[in-house]
């Protein structure tokens, strides 16, 4: 039992160790009338005998949730993630959300059975389930504003992966500070000399976009920049259009590999020529060796406080909008420009 004493024990260890579901361990917890009877005897005392063998603490937000719910947290993802070739992407935040909710004693419900149309889903389909969760986690690069408020007017528990306007009212989410990650990386690109400054992406449309803009502005101040939106063209149509930059932001981490292997087949050195700064990372497949100057998004993190801040609403508590810092990388493609 030392092992599993040096750190928290959840309700799967006691289950592994009784040799029993999880289930079963939360029944034994609950203590609910009724139950008794759907556990032998024989099996409820092992379970109480690991629970006090392992000094076991039943979570007080857990215990808070059993009293007046379900607990089943739904997660709804707009974009499919299993598999695709994002896939990578919402990895991380599937994890946090699955620990958090294990701590807590929670099951997950995937609400997969709305049909995927021109790569997204909807919340308000027919054959959603959604009503069946207490609350549910919404995942996704742009929600549905429509869809937001609906479940703002009808009160129902939902936290956002991702910062989102307000529709019809605040929305409950838990987010990434961009603005100020990408402000950060902005100034350290002036301070080494840097006076010619790009921004390849978007930079509007959803939230998460928008928020990026922002920072690279209030980082350039009243420099002025150049905006290269991603086109048809490729990398050769957007190195023709950096004509004369010296650093180039490019919001997606996949453009940046792009650009690069565009900029190595014209002869051209990164950083030397051009440094690259990344802004996140990467939402479909890039392979590549380069270390790219950047920031990493606290996925797992974000997955799992926005189990944390649903629980919360689902006792009642406040309603929460929280933002996480990014993660600065220094790696190698930024250096002071060419004399």
């Amino acid at each position: 039992m030392s092992d599993a004493a040096s750190r928290r024990i959840t309700q799967r260890d006691i289950a592994r160790l009784a040799g029993v579901s999880q289930t079963t361990v939360s029944l034994v917890l609950n203590n609910r009338p009724g139950d008794e009877t759907r556990i032998p005897r024989e099996t409820r005392d092992r379970v109480l005998s690991v629970i006090r063998e392992t000094g076991y603490v039943a979570d007080p937000v857990a215990r808070r949730l059993a009293d007046r719910h379900n607990r089943i947290l739904g997660v709804f993802t707009y974009e499919p993630v299993f598999p695709s070739a994002t896939a990578d992407f919402y990895h991380p935040f599937l994890v946090g959300i699955e620990e958090c909710a294990e701590r807590l004693g929670c099951d997950l419900l995937l609400l997969t059975s709305v049909p995927v149309i021109d790569g997204r889903r909807r919340i308000y389909h027919e054959a959603n389930r959604l009503r069946l969760a207490d609350g549910c986690v919404l995942l996704g690069r742009s929600l549905d504003r429509d869809e937001l408020a609906r479940l703002v007017s009808e009160n129902f528990p939902f936290v956002s992966v991702g910062r989102r306007d307000d529709a019809g009212g605040p929305v409950p989410y838990v987010g990434t500070a961009y603005g100020p990650a990408v402000r950060a990386l902005v100034e350290r690109a002036r301070a080494l000399g840097h006076t010619r400054l790009a921004y390849l992406g978007h930079g509007e449309g959803a939230e998460s976009l928008a928020d990026r803009m922002v920072g690279f502005r209030e980082g350039a101040g009243d420099l002025p920049v150049r905006h290269v939106r991603p086109t048809a063209g490729g990398p050769a149509e957007w190195l023709d259009a950096l004509e004369g930059v010296t650093v180039v932001f490019a919001e997606e981490y996949a453009d940046a590999v792009a650009l690069v292997d565009e900029a190595f087949g014209r002869g051209l050195s990164v950083p030397a020529d051009l440094s690259i700064v990344t802004l996140g990372d990467p939402t479909r497949p890039a392979r590549t060796d380069i270390d790219f100057t950047g920031f990493r998004i606290p996925r797992r993190e974000m997955g799992r406080q926005a189990i944390q801040v649903l629980t919360r609403l689902l006792e009642g508590g406040p309603l929460v909008q929280r933002l996480l810092p990014c993660e600065l990388v220094v790696g190698s493609t930024l250096s002071g420009p060419a004399a």
